[in-house]
């Protein structure tokens, strides 16, 4: 078939581990349009889901970093933090190897891409999966762009990885589902986390919902650093979805910064054309 349906949300681990001491109305506002992008990715009849993440030093460290790494394995466990911490039970997450396999090689075409056939989750992937499949039951191929330790792969071909995971999808029988996933501004594990640019959100937000690409990949890394914090670096994951849905629009479900989530919090859909 094809790739049926890309969305992107937020998956800072404040979102499930602190959700008692937010603002109870976004928070249920916020969680209620996770929903709704679970209702909608439901109604597309995936066979698989890809999540493209910014992974946090769980799996890969310096001494070996890619840039662009995919999950290859029959199945993934996670979280791998306390799971009291996340508030998320410590689950066995189906994959498909078999799938996996032919997107890679696929996309060994026209672009590199590391594979793992072992990975452990992470917040960065297990809090949009607690919303978006929180059965369990749908098969997961994760995706990880290096937005952690510099230097990091430019905007310009984390948008032409897009390009191409979309070509690998469109070439498979299996029906694909695509999220993006990541923060947009925030400074995690700093003195000034919790801190959210939400002018620089929106901005953002708009470049992406229009798929604006020459827009999104005009960020530099310092500006970035300087008005979105590292955080933002994870800009990565949503310029992947924009990538695989070029010529298309987006639209906005939910955007509110919350700050005792640390991170403005996002849930948006791009059409699949």
């Amino acid at each position: 078939m094809s790739l049926v349906f890309a969305g992107a949300c937020s998956h800072a681990p404040g979102i499930t581990g602190r959700a008692a001491r937010a603002d109870a109305r976004l928070r249920d506002t916020f969680y209620a349009k996770l929903g709704e992008l679970r209702q909608q990715l439901e109604a597309a009849k995936p066979d698989a889901l890809i999540v493209v993440a910014a992974e946090h030093f769980a799996n890969f460290f310096m001494n070996n970093m890619p840039a662009y790494c995919m999950g290859m394995a029959d199945f993934y466990e996670g979280p791998i933090e306390d799971e009291e911490w996340l508030a998320i039970k410590r689950k066995r997450v189906p994959g498909n190897a078999a799938l996996s396999r032919r997107i890679i090689e696929t996309m060994l075409e026209d672009v590199d891409v590391a594979y793992a056939e072992e990975w452990k989750f992470d917040h960065g992937i297990m809090v949009p999966l607690h919303f978006l499949t929180p059965r369990y039951d749908l098969p997961v191929i994760p995706v990880n762009v290096n937005c952690q330790g510099p230097p990091l792969t430019p905007l310009k071909r984390a948008y032409e990885f897009g390009r191409a995971l979309r070509r690998a999808c469109d070439a498979q029988p299996e029906r694909v589902a695509l999220v993006g996933t990541g923060g947009i501004s925030h400074w995690p594990a700093t003195p000034d986390s919790g801190t959210i640019n939400e002018a620089w959100d929106r901005e953002f937000l708009k470049r992406f919902l229009a798929n604006d690409r020459a827009a999104l990949t005009s960020y530099t890394d310092e500006e970035t650093l300087r008005d979105a914090g590292q955080g933002g670096f994870e800009i990565r994951t949503f310029l992947t979805v924009a990538g695989a849905t070029e010529g298309s629009t987006g639209e906005l479900l939910f955007y509110a910064p919350i700050p005792i989530f640390a991170v403005g919090c996002t849930v948006a859909t791009m059409a699949v054309k």
